[in-house]
Parts: structure tokens; C-alpha cells; sequence
């Protein structure tokens, strides 16, 4: 199936990859192109996304890079401004951007918790304050959120304000879905569960064994999923691409699970 996203406009917070490989937004940014989306990639790291941005022109696909702190309103204002300015139009907003903290609320530096908090949370909100309007004017949208089943379960590792704010993203999802439902604008969140991505390698390794040591991260994620193996970028992409296409037309506020099934046998 191919243009499942033709000449739709799509927004893609935290295009870029933290390190080597394929992270969440870079692959759905690259996916959503494929199908036919013109995208417009965020990143806070300017190489990051125009690295994004090269893979996906390789390919052919129409896409266009901004930087952007999407935890700070005035550049998402203006952000979002640029991207109308240059397509004309919003039909997707794809959140993206996360951080991990690890610690409880006693390790936890309070500076850590906050900016969990900025980057994690508050980021949706702005993207969804400033976009929001651009598409009730259209009187069409959908929006796809990014939360984690650690913000359902307990994973065996310490990161409270990550689960927090994950945790939150469904009623915030719920709660924009039910608000705008009858003005044309879905919004539904991917759980994705335990994950093979450049961010996964980068904070923790030490959460699971010797810091740097992602052989022995990736055997004890593998173990822990009843597939055998963790999940990767593209499972992430290809569950926002339905989310954000027409074939969801009917399906807003839900939770797309993307876990392998490890949420299943979590009791």
C-alpha cells in the first residue's frame, strides 16, 4: 500500500537520532515521506535532523528540517508559523520528543525532574496549543503522540519522572481527542514498549549492567519481551503511520500498544 499519506502536511517532533541508527521520529520521518507526506522535521540538535533530512531526500521524499526547542513556546509558535509559511498547511502533528531520567524521587535531582517534565510533557502541550488552531481552521487533523507503557507498568528500572510523564500523555491525549472530536481533529497515543533505539543504547546500559555494555542491555531487554526480542524504530513508525492516515478515521483518544505483548503478561 503506497501514498497513505499523500499530500498531507506532517509535523514530526525529535526527527533526529541521538546516535547511529534508526530512533522513533527519525524513522517515522523517513516513513511518512515514503507514503507520500511532505514533513516537516524538528530537532533541538542541528545535525541530528539534517541528518534526517539527507536520508529522507535520498529517497526522493519531500521534506524540509527546523530546529526547534519545542519546550519553549515561542519557538514552537514560531516554529509552527515556518512550517505554515513553507507548506501551507497542517494535517499531522507527531510528538515525539523524550529524555530518560534515571532515579527515583529520592536520587532524582530536582533540575532532572523538571526538565523531564519541560521536555517530556509540556512540549505536547505546546505543539498542541499553537498547532491545534491551524487545524480547527482546516476543520481536519490528526495528532499521534508518543507515551511508553512505563508509564503503565513497572520495568524493573528507576526512572519516575520518565514513567510520570508518560504516564500523563493518555488523559492529555484523551482529553484533546474528546475536545476536538467533533471539529475534525483525531488524537491517539503509540505505547511502544521495550525498545532497540539509539536512546535506549545511550541512558541505559547502566540501568541494566556496566554502563556502555548494550550487549548485555539488549540480552535482558530480549529476555524480558515474550516475542524474544525487543522492537524497534519502524514497529514505533509504522504504528503512527495508521494513527496518522486515513485509514484511522474513525479511531480517536485510543492507546496503540506496541510491546510485543509484554504489557500481557505484566501483572
Amino acid at each position: 500500500m503506497a501514498d497513505r499519506l499523500k499530500d498531507k502536511v506532517a509535523i514530526v517532533t525529535g526527527a533526529g537520532s541521538i546516535g547511529p541508527g534508526w530512533g522513533n521520529g527519525k524513522a517515522v520521518a523517513a516513513l511518512f515521506a515514503r507514503e507520500g507526506a511532505s514533513v516537516f522535521a524538528i530537532d533541538i540538535n542541528p545535525a541530528a535532523v539534517a541528518e534526517t533530512r539527507a536520508a529522507v531526500e535520498a529517497e526522493g521524499g519531500s521534506i524540509e528540517a527546523h530546529v526547534c526547542d519545542v519546550s519553549d513556546s515561542a519557538q514552537v509558535k514560531a516554529m509552527v508559523g515556518a512550517c505554515i509559511e513553507r507548506f501551507g498547511r497542517i494535517d499531522i502533528l507527531h510528538n515525539n520528543v523524550g529524555i530518560m531520567a534515571l532515579g527515583g524521587p529520592v536520587d532524582l535531582e530536582e533540575a532532572a525532574w523538571e526538565k523531564a517534565l519541560k521536555v517530556n510533557l509540556t512540549s505536547m502541550y505546546l505543539t498542541c496549543k499553537h498547532v491545534l488552531p491551524v487545524m480547527a481552521r482546516q476543520g481536519a487533523g490528526a495528532i499521534v503522540n508518543i507515551g511508553s507503557i512505563a508509564g503503565e507498568r513497572w520495568l524493573g528500572v528507576p526512572y519516575v519522572a520518565y514513567s510520570m510523564t508518560k504516564g500523563a500523555i493518555v488523559p492529555f491525549t484523551r482529553s484533546v481527542a474528546m475536545e476536538y472530536a467533533g471539529r475534525g481533529i483525531r488524537a491517539n497515543v503509540v505505547l511502544p514498549g521495550l525498545m532497540d533505539t539509539p536512546m535506549v543504547r545511550e541512558g541505559l546500559t547502566g540501568a541494566y549492567g556496566k554502563p556502555g555494555d548494550v550487549e548485555e542491555l539488549k540480552r535482558k531487554r530480549d529476555a524480558q519481551c515474550p516475542m524474544g526480542r525487543m522492537g524497534d524504530a519502524w514497529d514505533v513508525a509504522y504504528a503512527a503511520l495508521f494513527l496518522a492516515s486515513d485509514e484511522a478515521r474513525y479511531i480517536t483518544g485510543a492507546e496503540l500498544v506496541v510491546d510485543g505483548g509484554l504489557t500481557a503478561k505484566c501483572v
